[in-house]
């Protein structure tokens, strides 16, 4: 990557909070009286029922399966981590030392001593590449399999959450009370449904639930008298429709009543706030995850798909990442290795325990949890003036070392789903920059978590906004390694 590449690269990145997750499903912050007033138009855009064609039920056919993607917003730098160069010489080779692992031959930086201590049950997948140099396109790529490597302000195709949870929700009426796909500060950033609308998008929970202060408004009501006031305003907005009904051809109309009974199932069943409260949990196994809000969120997914949540996305963002927020350490950011060390403690501990909790609590076979970014970060240091002074970051204009975005070669880790652990897949070159071996890429990448979800990706086609079928997967097959 050439120097002008960097400097491009790092004009375009965000500044300090712009990685701040604000949600875009917020339903029930005004409890289900919104749903009163929706117009025909309103309704049209929350979600269109389409007939599955046989390909579609097929590969929608619901497992007892679930699935936690921990995102890394900007990047982490595969070379600091998950794939140590120790020979790579100074002007590439970060200064930490290298650890062994609980796998004979395998290395992390030290950086990394619980999951070190742990790498017998998950799998490093180092041969990780896409094309797109931007965080929308390459986030995209990951995400939805967009090829474009160009910056877009809004998905194209649906992420693999949304069209999982459009098919599994097609597939078999749910009995759970939770909804099927929840995100705990998700990343929405540059990923969404596209064209299956925005009822197939998490249910959102933001904030730092380490907080005394955090809780998921409008869930599980105890106030008996509310209940029935909310039940009654559902049942006159259903009597409103009735005309609009008679001109509701394609039964578009159905889809709120669906959307709405989400809600109310939400702020009426105690279960869902159960689910949600983490108060419940014995205190060790918070102070086991840390009490911080990595730990906390990451304890959250795991209690919600044990309650029988499908679909689980949480970024690992915020304050514990430094400066500017995120994981994406360009030397205006961010000192990146003092970044790295700044967040490495919250990072492996957090990991470390919920892949011990998945396996400890029996839930290897059915949680398959994927930890991933982006992409990784440039093998080759570069040096640039910081932007501000902060956690990590030295006062402006200070000299300090960086890495930039590299989409050729990054690390990610799998456990559970059932697969083989304690293994590594694919390899890089003497300097982490080019995958040598056993390249994976997009496809491969969400043909994998499709088919432990019980999708079978090379067949499975969605109808788009105009009505043409498309693939969900339109290149690329499951990684045999990864498939339980």
């Amino acid at each position: 990557m050439t120097e002008s590449q960097s400097a491009r690269m790092a004009s375009c990145c965000p500044g300090p909070g712009a990685w701040r997750t604000t949600g875009r499903r917020h339903f029930l912050q005004t409890g289900i009286a919104g749903f009163a007033s929706l117009s025909l138009p309103q309704v049209l855009k929350l979600r269109s029922q389409r007939t599955l064609s046989a390909s579609e039920t097929t590969a929608a056919q619901r497992k007892k399966t679930a699935v936690i993607m921990v995102w890394q917003p900007g990047g982490c730098s595969h070379i600091d981590t998950y794939d140590p160069k120790q020979d790579s010489g100074s002007e590439y080779r970060g200064p930490f030392s290298t650890i062994s692992t609980k796998v004979s031959g395998l290395q992390f930086t030290e950086l990394l001593p619980r999951q070190a201590a742990i790498a017998d049950k998950f799998t490093v997948l180092r041969s990780m590449q896409q094309t797109a140099g931007g965080h929308p396109a390459g986030s995209m790529q990951l995400l939805s399999g967009d090829p474009d490597t160009r910056d877009k302000p809004k998905p194209r195709y649906p992420d693999w959450m949304t069209v999982a949870n459009y098919l599994r929700s097609q597939a078999e009426p749910r009995q759970n009370p939770l909804p099927a796909y929840v995100g705990i500060n998700p990343p929405l950033e540059y990923n969404g449904p596209a064209y299956l609308g925005d009822a197939y998008s998490p249910f959102t929970v933001m904030g730092d639930p380490n907080s005394p202060s955090f809780s998921v408004p409008n869930i599980g009501l105890a106030d008996t008298s509310e209940v029935t006031r909310l039940g009654r305003r559902s049942n006159l907005r259903r009597n409103l429709d009735t005309l609009e009904r008679a001109f509701d051809q394609r039964a578009e109309l159905a889809a709120l009543d669906e959307f709405e009974i989400q809600a109310m199932t939400l702020l009426t069943n105690p279960r869902t706030k159960e689910a949600f409260d983490l108060s419940r949990e014995d205190p060790r196994t918070r102070d086991r995850y840390g009490r911080n809000s990595w730990g906390q969120q990451l304890l959250l997914a795991r209690r919600l798909v044990e309650a029988g949540v499908e679909i689980m996305t949480t970024s690992l963002s915020g304050a514990l990442c430094g400066r500017v927020h995120n994981w994406d350490d360009h030397a205006v950011n961010h000192h990146v290795f003092d970044a790295l060390r700044f967040r490495s403690a919250a990072y492996d501990q957090a990991v470390s325990a919920l892949i011990e909790d998945i396996y400890d609590r029996g839930l290897d076979k059915q949680v398959l949890v994927v930890v991933t970014g982006e992409f990784g970060r440039t093998p080759k240091i570069e040096y640039s003036p910081s932007t501000g002074a902060g956690d990590a970051s030295a006062p402006a204009g200070t000299i300090q070392p960086g890495r930039d975005h590299w989409p050729r070669a990054f690390s990610n880790i799998w456990a559970g789903g059932g697969i083989q652990t304690g293994r590594v897949i694919g390899a890089t070159d003497k300097r982490g920059e080019d995958v040598v071996e056993r390249i994976c890429g997009p496809g491969d990448f969400l043909a994998t978590i499709y088919h432990h979800l019980g999708i079978d990706a090379p067949s499975t086609m969605i109808r788009d906004f105009n009505g043409r079928p498309t693939p969900i997967v339109d290149h690329g097959k499951a990684i045999p390694e990864l498939m339980g």
